[in-house]
This record gives structure tokens, sequence and C-alpha cells, in this order.
């Protein structure tokens, strides 16, 4: 049986990658697509809340296990403890817990490589991201000069649904 983590406490990272200082929104677009895909690509702290005995494979990649601690209801304290790898990957929890299990995730030696999907995907969402938005509040403008008039409509959803207008969502599938 697999069990999941209750909840997970994910650590910002001290920087996000810096592919083009060209474009300003990058480090929001890095933060996006972490929220989006399992896979980090610079380094933090995560830690897993699990209850439950079974099989545990943590869900940030890549992950090297820090530290583990199973509660102790008689001397009511984390103790420190070891996890057994599990035939299946991921761990073996062996008894119900609660565990607290440490990971620096992202990162390592050597650097993660980021795949050329990931990095068009982040290259669209910053390019859209950083695009003119307007007077902010608005989501239509009219410019009238003379005989010319421009007249622009945006959705005012438009920057909660960057993601999947920009095209990155559909380019990092397969990463979620």
């Amino acid at each position: 049986m697999y069990v999941t983590a209750d909840h997970i406490d994910e650590a910002a990272p001290t920087t996000y990658l810096n592919t083009s200082p060209a474009l300003p929104m990058g480090d929001v677009a890095w933060q996006r697509i972490e929220g989006w895909i399992n896979w980090r690509y610079t380094p933090r702290t995560v830690t897993w809340f699990v209850n439950g005995c079974g099989y545990f494979e943590p869900n940030r990649f890549p992950y090297a296990i820090t530290g583990t601690e199973v509660w102790s209801n008689r001397a009511k304290v984390w103790e420190i403890t070891t996890l057994d790898p599990s035939p299946r990957g991921g761990f073996y929890l062996p008894c119900t817990g609660p565990w607290k299990i440490t990971a620096t995730v992202g990162g390592g030696s050597p650097a993660p490589v980021v795949p050329p999907l990931v990095l068009e995907a982040w290259k669209r969402l910053a390019t859209y991201l950083d695009s003119k938005t307007g007077t902010p509040g608005a989501n239509r403008e009219r410019i009238e000069a003379g005989s010319i008039r421009l007249d622009v409509m945006r959705d005012p959803a438009w920057m909660a649904n960057a993601m999947r207008d920009s095209g990155a969502a559909d380019l990092l599938r397969g990463f979620r």
C-alpha cells in the first residue's frame, strides 16, 4: 500500500535559475513552473509529514534525504530513525507514524540538467508575463488620435491563465 504526505513544507530557494537577464519576470516564471511540475532545478529544503505505514515515494525530484523522524506517542517527541528502501522505489514505512522526512530537493552534484522542453516553457511563460500589461486594473483600453482608433481588450484573468495561454502548460505535461 502506498502512503502520501498529509502536509509538505517547501522552502523557497535562495535563487532561481537565471537563463536570460533580458526577461525581468524570469524568477516569477520559474516560481510558477516549479509550482506546476514535480522537478526542482535549484536546491531547497522540503519536509514531508506522512501518516500510515506502507510505501512512500517523495513527490519532488531530484531529492537527497537528510533526516527522518518518527513521532513517539510514548515519549511525546520526534525520534531520529532511518528509512528502509523499498523494492518498488522510494521507502518503506514500517509503522503508522506520523513521519517527518526532510530532504534537499533540486541542485546536487552534478546539478540537474534542465531539459530543453522545460527551458522552452520557461521562455514562453517569461515572455508572456513580460508582455505589456496595459493600465493596471483595466481590462479594456481605447486610444484615439485623430482618425485612428485603437481598442484593446484583455481578459481580466490573463495573469492567472498565463501558464496555459503562453503554451508552457502543454510543454510541461510530462514533468507533472
